[in-house]
């Protein structure tokens, strides 16, 4: 997930997804898509900034080089916010320890504010 210039751009919130859902079919898998990820951290690397995070079979980079007060522990779960780069590494805008988040749960919210969110788009389109 890599920062852009912001100047002239609206900054976008980022989607709620997890990294199950981020594959090349998926309509998450897009370049500079705003996403929102939760995972474990495997491992990172202070000289490069890079961490992995991991849920299930599922790993992905995260170049954490624009954050701060930020504090990284391996075997910590943690949720990044960024745009998603298909290539080399992604870039977060902001992170966030999340220690103790009942994954499942987690998982389970995703899915219910989706349905929401449909039902106030098709809502919203019966109006107009």
């Amino acid at each position: 997930m890599t920062v852009r210039s912001m100047a002239n751009s609206q900054i976008e919130s980022g989607a709620p997804i997890t990294l199950q859902e981020l594959y090349p079919s998926s309509p998450f898998f897009m370049e500079a898509r705003s996403l929102r990820v939760t995972g474990l951290l495997k491992g990172y690397s202070v000289e490069t900034a890079i961490g992995v995070i991991e849920d299930g079979e599922k790993s992905l980079k995260i170049n954490t080089q624009h954050l701060r007060d930020v504090s990284f522990r391996v075997g910590s779960v943690y949720q990044f916010i960024g745009e998603l780069h298909i290539e080399p590494n992604n870039e977060a805008r902001t992170g966030r320890n999340v220690d103790g988040i009942d994954i499942n749960l987690y998982r389970k919210t995703i899915e219910l504010l989706r349905r929401f969110l449909e039902v106030e788009e098709d809502n919203r389109n019966m109006v107009e």
